[in-house]
């Protein structure tokens, strides 16, 4: 039977009960519990395990910053807190990395032209790549060059300073003006566009995020080395952990979404209602458009785009391929409920299958990268925060309040 968009669509009645449906199953299944009491410090500390140093600390920066950012400390909310900054660090604001300096100075060797280039463009990256190896080589003496003391890192605060270090040097020394004829590279933070270290801190946190959400003023040196600071980490992995409204019935979920991005586990299940609409088999991996390195939309389609622009072809639902891509551009905000495609999607899904639609599901996004002995997966990252959640919830169960 084909349907028009009004038909499809457009059903108020069906509509509001499928909106009701999945806000049943919302947010406030852990977020906000009504009337739940809050704990204080004290009973936040004895949810922290015990072989972490220092659990007063910890608990006390916890409460207080989930005060200052309006968190219910229920025994959900505080564990799930708790559950990412284990994972993330055992609760150690600096924690060592093991071979962290050998795996850095493997990294530079095998990928810096490559980086260089990339960041920079192939001329520029080429150039600028080569004299970096020169600095790291013979600078800031031959006997403790930069590749040396590189070797001899052990936490990942001390690896970025030493990259800042060799940045700054870079810049009063070198100018890529004089060689290219482009504009003073070094005064736009050449040594932050090229900074390898991206997350940062107790709970792991991408400095872009902590760049939009900064909690006070200072330039991006002060910025990082807030981010490394006990408060500092914990306020910003708070803030992007809990501070965005998601109706996920679990908190795996949310897990999910620190590991591989805001929204990736309700897109991921809205590729996967895609998926058995039509014959192509869709990536699960949270991501329904291209996007360049620095995070802007690629003019080109995806093929979760594509497909949906031919699942709605072929079911008579007039939705314009401008307004797909406009609402597909939501993708990482709660708002993205509220569009046609999102609405029309999940009705054709419940149509054609006989199914409730699916709010979330675990996206499948490998995890790699210098600082990691190997590769790993959302799902590997998420199970093990939800084990550490439940172990809290389990010592959450013995405080009365």
């Amino acid at each position: 039977m084909k349907h028009t968009f009004l038909s499809s669509v457009i059903k108020p009645l069906s509509l509001i009960a499928l909106s009701l449906s999945l806000a049943a199953c919302g947010d406030s299944a852990w977020w906000n519990k009504g009337d739940e009491p809050s704990l204080d410090a004290d009973q936040i500390k004895r949810l922290i395990p015990s072989r972490v140093k220092d659990r007063d600390s910890w608990a006390k920066d916890i409460y207080d910053i989930s005060e200052q950012l309006g968190i219910p400390q229920t025994k959900e909310n505080m564990c799930t807190i708790v559950a990412v900054v284990d994972q993330e660090s055992n609760f150690v604001a600096d924690p060592q990395v093991y071979g962290l300096g050998e795996k850095a100075v493997k990294e530079v060797q095998e990928r810096l032209d490559e980086k260089f280039k990339d960041k920079l463009g192939e001329a520029i990256g080429g150039t600028i790549a080569g004299y970096f190896q020169d600095v790291l080589k013979n600078h800031p003496s031959p006997e403790d060059n930069y590749l040396s003391q590189m070797r001899r890192v052990k936490t990942e605060r001390e690896l970025d300073e030493l990259y800042r270090e060799i940045f700054d040097y870079m810049a009063k020394h070198y100018h890529v003006s004089a060689l290219t004829g482009a504009a003073k590279l070094f005064g736009q933070n050449i040594g932050e566009k090229l900074n390898p270290i991206t997350t940062l801190g107790s709970m792991q946190v991408h400095i872009s995020y902590a760049k939009e959400h900064k909690r006070q003023g200072g330039n991006i040196a002060e910025l990082r080395t807030d981010l490394y600071s006990q408060y500092g980490g914990l306020y910003y992995g708070i803030h992007r952990l809990m501070m965005y409204p998601a109706d996920y019935d679990k908190p795996l979920y949310r897990f999910a979404d620190y590991n591989s991005g805001m929204y990736s586990s309700r897109n991921a299940a809205f590729q996967s209602m895609l998926n058995d609409l039509t014959e192509a088999e869709l990536s699960l991996d949270g991501d329904l458009l291209l996007y360049s390195k620095d995070g802007g939309v690629r003019s080109a389609k995806s093929q979760s785009e594509r497909e949906l622009i031919s699942v709605f072809a072929k079911n008579n639902f007039i939705i314009t391929e401008r307004q797909i891509r406009a609402d597909l551009k939501k993708e990482k905000d709660k708002d993205f409920e509220d569009t046609a495609s999102y609405r029309a999607l999940l009705k054709l899904y419940q149509e054609q299958t006989g199914k409730a639609p699916l709010y979330a599901m675990m996206p499948e996004v490998v995890i790699s990268g210098p600082k990691l002995s190997r590769d790993y997966n959302t799902n590997w990252f998420a199970t093990r925060v939800n084990g550490r959640y439940t172990t809290c919830m389990q010592k959450a169960k013995n405080i009365k309040i």
